[in-house]
């Protein structure tokens, strides 16, 4: 079965374009839409028989598509994904799924209505290193899962602004973002995989949160750095809304615990995905910068041995556990002949030449083969809302002074 896709967004779309040229016989690209001339000018040299449209809500009325991608601003994703689901076709929709609460349940309700495939296109989840140890903590490698980390951590400060001066998306501009706001605006990057790992909404789900902020302060600086003086967006009132970098905390129902980061504001090194797990059996760090290479500790497999602490004499130890070399890290490759992931072990070669570690590949890929019968859409409509919801309720946590509020259960009870 061959999909016929639109792409809805060209310039975040265009990421996609070399994708879907290693997907062909999967997937037809049919149709771009973009409000833009140029941009659409661009997606259809060379292509006389791609069609481009300026509005969405007429592409989707094209019985020529199946499907539509939507990689256009955040705050229109719900909206867009309604209205093609309403027009018959499956959506494949950019992050994050939704921004308010009463949006999460009407995307919930539109799909389960009408039937169609919905997927989120969670790219962080797709990652070597984040597959391999989704695939090690299903075979229970870390033992019981008790805690995990993960932070999105990018100073995009140099994109806040145009050339004109005028504010972008992550400024602020442009009718506003999850970015302008005092909670935690981007949460599935850091969730998301943690989220599968620990099996949430398939064994486990998300109860109770709270998210706390810092003030707003790397912001101001740049903006004084590159506007001339007296501009209304150097002064502090302007970046009121703002927050540098906020923290979330979330309880599941079985006693674990996740903790996030957003950051996109504070000068530092990209930390593309910074993610950690720990269960009774051993633990998991990701790399802290380019070139480090996530480590493992696994008891039994890596060396040494926890607890160490052999200086204290006379204490009750296991047989076996008297004394011993502490224990080290060793890197996660070292182990991936053992749990690499099936895909990367198939189409690793093809799916390191996309985005972001390989993820906009596999994305496309399991898009695909959901729309076409072979599987479950891998992040559902219940995990995109599940995860997309701690935007809306982190910010009420901040208003709340940090008092901890419950999370939706979007699924439907077994």
């Amino acid at each position: 079965m061959t999909i016929r896709l639109a792409v809805a967004g060209g310039n975040r779309g265009t990421r996609f374009d070399q994708v879907l040229g290693g997907l062909e016989e999967q997937i037809e690209l049919v149709a771009i839409c973009d409000t833009s001339d140029q941009v659409r000018a661009e997606w259809t040299d060379g292509r006389p028989d791609l069609k481009a449209y300026s509005t969405f809500e007429e592409m989707v009325e094209d019985p020529n598509i199946d499907a539509v991608f939507i990689a256009t601003p955040m705050l229109l994703h719900t909206g867009q994904a309604l209205t093609a689901l309403n027009a018959g076709k499956h959506v494949l929709s950019e992050v994050i799924a939704a921004a308010t609460l009463d949006e999460c349940h009407a995307l919930v309700e539109t799909v389960e209505k009408t039937g169609l495939t919905y997927m989120m296109a969670e790219n962080y989840c797709y990652r070597r290193e984040a597959m391999m140890v989704k695939n090690m903590a299903g075979q229970g490698v870390f033992g019981d899962l008790t805690y995990a980390e993960g932070a999105y951590i990018h100073d995009c400060r140099d994109l806040m602004f145009n050339d004109d001066l005028s504010r972008t998306w992550r400024g602020g501009g442009g009718g506003g973002s999850t970015q302008s706001t005092r909670g935690n605006g981007y949460p599935t990057h850091s969730l998301g995989p943690v989220a599968q790992w620990l099996g949430i909404n398939r064994g486990d789900r998300l109860v109770r949160t709270t998210t706390f902020v810092t003030k707003s302060a790397a912001r101001q600086e740049w903006a004084r750095s590159v506007l001339p003086d007296g501009h209304p967006d150097t002064t502090n009132a302007a970046w009121a809304d703002f927050t540098d970098s906020a923290t979330t905390l979330i309880e599941t129902e079985q006693g674990r615990v996740i903790c996030l980061r957003k950051d996109s504001a504070s000068p530092r090194p990209h930390n593309m995905a910074l993610h950690s797990l720990q269960g009774t059996g051993g633990a998991y760090i990701s790399g802290r910068f380019d070139g480090e290479d996530p480590l493992v500790w696994l008891g039994g497999v890596s060396s040494g041995v926890s607890p160490a602490n052999f200086g204290y004499k006379e204490k009750a130890r296991p047989a076996g556990l008297e004394n011993g070399d502490r224990a080290e890290w060793q890197a996660l490759w070292d182990l991936r002949d053992k749990y690499d992931h099936p895909y990367w072990q198939k189409l690793g070669e093809e799916a390191i030449k996309a985005g972001h570690g390989g993820g906009d590949y596999f994305v496309m890929y399991d898009f695909a083969r959901a729309v076409s019968g072979e599987i479950e859409p891998p992040i559902d409509v219940y995990d995109a809302v599940t995860w997309s919801s701690i935007f809306p309720i982190s910010i009420e946590n901040v208003k709340r002074n940090g008092e901890p509020i419950d999370i939706p259960y979007f699924k439907p009870e077994a």
